[in-house]
């Protein structure tokens, strides 16, 4: 079993958050897990992308090469195209149909939409409105969790308890509002 994966997103966006969640799984399941992530100018609206790699062999290297990512998963429509050359041809790219506009330049969305749907295997959520729709707007990231778990080698089970023990510090109504967000996030039809 070996799973690559990438994320992505702009700063605030919780990438690491999902990073911890799949770490935490990992961890339980006794496999390796090498992460690489590159976050420095993510204070200031800037991209933030995490190579996370799942194995249960040993892994040599933290980074990704090109063309073997297995998934990305990107919070923020536009960073998800920048990854592209490192998803693998039967690869899966599922990204968040809300952009979050931070450049001058920024193109028309439905450019990126066109570009994102040239991928073969591609998924686009409205993951700010469904996480709005159950009334936790900071949890479009695990949203976008759910959205990508059948993708994964791991259970919805699995992730509500990492969820769990990850929030859990931050009391029960935290847990369940992500919980809930991961569950609408698997729920999610593309559009």
């Amino acid at each position: 079993m070996k799973i690559n994966i990438i994320l992505a997103g702009v700063g605030g966006q919780g990438i690491l958050t999902i990073a911890k969640v799949f770490g935490q799984v990992a961890v339980k399941q006794n496999l390796f897990l090498k992460q690489a992530e590159v976050h420095g100018m993510s204070q200031r609206g800037g991209d933030v992308q995490s190579n996370l790699r799942i194995s249960d062999k040993e892994i040599f290297s933290d980074l990704i090469p090109e063309g073997e990512a297995d998934l990305i998963i990107s919070v923020e429509p536009m960073e998800s195209l920048r990854y592209l050359p490192l998803l693998a041809p039967d690869g899966w790219l599922i990204t968040n149909a809300k952009p979050f506009v931070n450049i001058p330049n920024y193109p028309e969305i439905e450019t990126v939409y066109n570009e994102v749907r040239k991928v073969k295997n591609h998924v686009i959520i409205d993951a700010q409105g469904i996480a709005k729709e159950i009334g936790n707007v900071l949890a479009s990231n695990i949203v976008m969790l759910g959205a990508a778990a059948e993708k994964t080698c791991f259970s919805m089970e699995q992730l509500e308890v990492a969820l769990h023990e990850i929030f859990i510090s931050k009391g029960e109504k935290v847990v369940d509002l992500n919980v809930k967000a991961l569950r609408a996030g698997n729920e999610a039809k593309s559009l």
